[in-house]
Order: structure tokens, then C-alpha cells, then sequence
């Protein structure tokens, strides 16, 4: 049985031809060369362990050492070296090299042990190697693995998000059907507000916000006594304080849905001012976002051209010229500047009023 495939380099014939004999004997497979070329146009995974004689024609022992590190196949090398010729051996340690063999050798048996030390260094590495492949070939598995759970995660986690948001703008829904004058209202405002959004360039992200946001921005008046929304005529200070809360209520209904939470924020302040006389906190210009700032323009255009049982409603172009009036104290000017363009650019059969 063959313990081990070495390859031999020496350019003197009678080394190479006892140095061959002696492996052979030893139960080794060998190949000879007679040059450090020769081992490099040679050598591949499939050799064990290398033997270099350091002198030698066309390329020299430390030369083919140097390229043979290059090439990264981890063979371990023994340097043939002269007897007394420690200066040599110490060289070819600190190039790497595994072991030296004295010339001439005389010690067979330190020889072979020689060999065999050199063997087990080699069957160690691919030892080591094949670990660390199955290592990466069972992380890279469990990665693909994790991936694919995330995936089906992060999907189920849409569908779940997307039944939720359907079941509360159903409640909505059903809720502003039950008065023929806000019929609608929570439609319009999100086309409003998309308008703007999409003419103010704001990023995907942005606008998947904005727009659940202008659905629910109204979510808080499920849980008003209609009579106060349906009432026709003023409110009493009562009933005004009443609708005054469904923005807190709003936000506290969604307040535990996490994917929600930028969008609790904004039905939380969309009857804020800029000039702080706004509810239910009377936050300034510099305290209400941009999204906010949208949707408190949409919801007020389509307040303004929407009739109500206590009121008529205005037209576009008085509506959007209230709009300018109230720019800087009620209204962010740039969102109002903005709608000013869209609706003026668009057909009144295109706009989503009623």
C-alpha cells in the first residue's frame, strides 16, 4: 500500500535514483525532476510531501520555495542541504519549508520518520481543510436556510400587516357610510395626499406612509357619538371638545400596531397649526412633519369642497384660494403651493370631489 506521493527534486542522477529506491522501499510512490521548473510545471494537490535539493540548475531550492508558498497548497517541503551547511537549513525553516534532510543520507530510519512526519502534517491540513469546507458548506445551508424562513417571515408578517390595515379601513368605511356627507371623505383625502406626494418627489418609503396615514387619519371618530359628526347646525363646546379627541383616539387605537407607528404619529397631529393653535397639542411649525403637513392640506381642501349637514360647500377655486389665505399660520406654504399646481393642472373630472 502506498503511504504517501512524493516529489523529488535533484539534478544529480544518483541522488535522485537512491533517494527514489529508498521511498520506493519505504512503500511511497515517487516522481522525480531534476529541477525546481520541473517541480513547479509538475506539483498539484495530489502530491503529499516535496523534496528539494537547495542547489540546483535553472531554479535553486529557495526559488521554488518562494513560488511554491505563491501557488498555497500547504505540501510540506524538506530541503536536501549539505552535511554542516546549517546556514542553509536555517534559510529554508524561515521560508516555510517543514523539515531538512542532511546529504548524504546515511540514517535511514530517521529518514523514513522524516517522511512519515512530513505525511501526517499534510494529511492534517486536509484534514483541516475538508473541516472548514463542510464548515462553510453547513453555515452557507443554514444561511440559505435562515434566509428562506425570513423571507416566508417577512411575507407573512405583509399579509398580516395588510388584513389589519383592510379590517380597521373597512370599520372606517362602514363608519363614514352611515352619514351621506362624509361619504368618501377618507378616499379623496388619500388621492389628495398622493397627489402632493408624488409631485414633492418622496421616496417609496414616504409615500406608503403618507398613504396609511390618509386612510387612518380619521380612524379616531369610530368611537365618537356620531350625533356630534351627523349634527346639523353648530356644535355645543362639548361636542366640540369631543371631536377635538378623536386624533389622541386615533393614535391610541393603532398605538400597538409597531408597522404603524409613523403613521400614529401623523393621525395624532394632522389638525395641527403651524403657528401652534392647532389640537390636540398645539405643536409649531418646526414640531410637525412634512407627511403631517400634507395630509392636514388634503383633509382640509376636501373638508372645505365636501358638503356637510351644517354647511354648503365652496368650490375648488375658493377652496384652494382659503388655502393660500391660511398658508404660514394654518398651513405649510409649499405644500399649499404644490396642490395649487396639481389641481390647476388637472380637469375637474378628474378630481376626486363629489
Amino acid at each position: 500500500m502506498i503511504s504517501a506521493r512524493i516529489l523529488l527534486a535533484d539534478d544529480e542522477a544518483t541522488i535522485r535514483e537512491m533517494l527514489g529506491s529508498v521511498l520506493q522501499a519505504f512503500g511511497h510512490e515517487v516522481r522525480a525532476v531534476t529541477n525546481g521548473r520541473e517541480i513547479l510545471e509538475t506539483v498539484s494537490e495530489a502530491f503529499d510531501v516535496i523534496i528539494l535539493d537547495i542547489n540546483m540548475p535553472v531554479m535553486n531550492g529557495f526559488e521554488t520555495l518562494k513560488a511554491l508558498n505563491q501557488l498555497k497548497l500547504e505540501i510540506p517541503v524538506l530541503f536536501l542541504t549539505g552535511a554542516g551547511s546549517m546556514e542553509n537549513a536555517m534559510r529554508s525553516l524561515k521560508l516555510g519549508a517543514y523539515d531538512f534532510i542532511n546529504k548524504p543520507v546515511l540514517d535511514l530510519h530517521l529518514f523514513n520518520l522524516q517522511i512519515h512526519r512530513a505525511l501526517e502534517k499534510r494529511r492534517y491540513v486536509l484534514r483541516e481543510r475538508a473541516y472548514t469546507r463542510e464548515l462553510e458548506a453547513e453555515v452557507e445551508a443554514k444561511t440559505r436556510e435562515l434566509l428562506e424562513k425570513n423571507a416566508l417571515l417577512a411575507e407573512y408578517s405583509r399579509h398580516l400587516e395588510n388584513a389589519t390595515l383592510n379590517l380597521i379601513l373597512s370599520l372606517q368605511t362602514a363608519m363614514e357610510e352611515k352619514d351621506g356627507y362624509t361619504a368618501g371623505h377618507t378616499c379623496r383625502v388619500t388621492q389628495y395626499a398622493l397627489m402632493i406626494g408624488q409631485e414633492m418627489e418622496l421616496t417609496g418609503g414616504e409615500m406608503l406612509v403618507l398613504e396609511r396615514a390618509a386612510q387612518l387619519h380619521d380612524i379616531g371618530k369610530l368611537v365618537l357619538d356620531t350625533g356630534c359628526i351627523e349634527k346639523a347646525g353648530p356644535l355645543t363646546m362639548e361636542e366640540w371638545a369631543k371631536v377635538r379627541q378623536h386624533p389622541l383616539v386615533g393614535g391610541n387605537i393603532i398605538r400597538h400596531l409597531g408597522f404603524l407607528e409613523q403613521e400614529g404619529d401623523i393621525i395624532r397631529s394632522h389638525h395641527e397649526r403651524l403657528d401652534g393653535r392647532g389640537y390636540p397639542y398645539g405643536r409649531c411649525a418646526g414640531e410637525v412633519g412634512l407627511l403631517t403637513r400634507i395630509v392636514t392640506v388634503a383633509d382640509s381642501f376636501d373638508a372645505m369642497t365636501s358638503r356637510r349637514s351644517y354647511r354648503n360647500n365652496l368650490s375648488k377655486s375658493d377652496a384652494t384660494a382659503e388655502l393660500h389665505r391660511c398658508a404660514g399660520r394654518q398651513f405649510d406654504p409649499e405644500v399649499v403651493a404644490v396642490f395649487a399646481s396639481v389641481l390647476a393642472a388637472i380637469t375637474a373630472e378628474t378630481l376626486p370631489i363629489e
